[in-house]
């Protein structure tokens, strides 16, 4: 059994060869895709907030000011949000963190991967997808787990 091509992605979506429907970040393996909702195992999406000091008087109000940096989400791609992948026998996975990288992998998840004995790459979302496209074309077992926004 083959794993499906993704066959096109734009912000927000994914569609998947063999699949009716549209998905916003999807999980594929052999033989199967479904939707893929990385909030069911507690990351979600918050605002990175950073405080800089400018020289001066630190006790002056003025001195000091908040920048909002882009969304963060924490904490990120966990191990159970990759077991499914994994049960389907891949003995590779791709994870595409975000159009923007904005979806973290911590190194637990990885090496938990790894010590399932598969190898794994973590890319940029439309770079994560052009490399699966790449390894199914190559017929590899490979499976992937894919944000398509930020």
């Amino acid at each position: 059994m083959s794993s499906p091509e993704i066959t096109s992605l734009s912000w927000g979506h994914m569609k998947v060869k063999g699949c009716a429907s549209n998905y916003k970040d999807c999980k594929v393996w052999p033989g199967g895709s479904r939707a893929w909702d990385w909030r069911e195992t507690g990351t979600d999406v918050s605002e990175t907030r950073n405080r800089k000091q400018e020289t001066g008087n630190r006790h002056d109000a003025r001195s000091s000011h908040v920048a909002v940096l882009p969304p963060q989400h924490r904490p990120g791609v966990q191990p159970a949000d990759l077991e499914e992948v994994l049960r389907k026998g891949v003995d590779l996975l791709v994870i595409g963190r975000g159009m923007s990288e904005a979806l973290g992998v911590p190194s637990a998840t990885l090496d938990f991967v790894k010590q399932k004995g598969v190898d794994v790459r973590v890319l940029q979302t439309e770079k994560a997808v052009a490399e699966y496209n790449k390894l199914v074309g190559q017929g590899a077992k490979v499976g992937g787990v894919f944000h398509s926004t930020c």
